[in-house]
């Protein structure tokens, strides 16, 4: 009878160096790309840098999709105007993803309940698997990129996507406060220590541009995005600014409706990868 594995590969005999240790999609699935949106800290914004990507590069002609991994505080739903679709499944098992206005494949945990209120009260393994079965079960349909919006921090379910998904490279979202520096080098020594690619940082709330003069006013003080990348040799991406746009777009669901021409740059690595 085979040992069971206990996940600590300095005192296991077997040899699995052979073995993809990644979770399969099913039979009729097919992901290009996969994409982590990530921070070490809530509220600076990964959902909206997960759907303003995910919508620039499906008017670039790429078919995207988004795996909301937030399951206790998913957003992404109400950001496409979704929210009150729900998921549908087959005999076979497998569970279709809610597609947006444009062409979006979204899947998220406000699918599959009753209530788009309704909370999830899990503890951290049964949100991890949650989340692997969203890779697994679900028909992603010829998706060029697929991103995940990852909820705050380094734990469970960050940790669950870098060892069961193939990702490709992460994007790292901060905001321009000086606390918020040391949550991102914490991302960024994670996504090191995994062995994940670090695409780039992504700023948000970076400055208000006045209506009159145009002039950039940084609300938040001086950034320190700068010398975090200098630090760890990232390129910045993008600087997202506090805009009353974004903000109506987001609450009305069409964030898909948004140009987000300060994503130029992004977009571009990201198609190269």
């Amino acid at each position: 009878m085979a040992e069971e594995c206990t996940h600590n590969c300095s005192t296991c005999k077997s040899d699995c160096s052979h073995k993809d240790m990644k979770e399969q999609l099913r039979p009729e699935s097919c992901v290009k790309k996969v994409i982590g949106v990530v921070s070490g800290k809530g509220g600076v914004g990964k959902s909206l840098v997960t759907a303003l990507l995910a919508s620039r590069l499906f008017k670039e002609g790429k078919r995207t999709a988004i795996l909301d991994a937030d399951i206790t505080g998913p957003s992404i739903p109400t950001s496409f105007g979704v929210a009150e679709e729900k998921a549908v499944g087959d005999k076979s098992g497998a569970i279709y993803p809610v597609t947006t206005k444009s062409g979006i494949q979204l899947m998220s945990m406000n699918f599959l309940l009753e209530h788009e209120t309704d909370p999830v009260i899990w503890r951290g393994p049964v949100i991890a698997g949650a989340v692997k079965q969203f890779w697994t079960d679900v028909a992603w349909k010829d998706v060029d990129f697929m991103f995940v919006d990852m909820p705050p921090g380094t734990g469970d379910v960050p940790l669950t996507v870098f060892q069961s998904l193939p990702v490709d490279g992460i994007i790292i979202v901060s905001s321009p406060q000086q606390l918020v520096r040391v949550i991102v080098e914490k991302a960024v020594k994670m996504a090191e220590t995994m062995k994940i690619p670090i695409i780039g940082l992504i700023e948000n709330m970076s400055y208000v541009k006045c209506p009159d003069c145009h002039k950039e006013i940084k609300i938040f003080g001086e950034s320190n995005i700068n010398q975090i990348a200098k630090n760890y040799g990232i390129p910045v991406l993008a600087r997202i600014p506090m805009s009353e746009d974004i903000s109506r777009a987001i609450d009305e669901g069409e964030v898909e409706q948004l140009d987000a021409e300060f994503l130029d740059a992004a977009v571009a690595l990201i198609e190269k990868i």
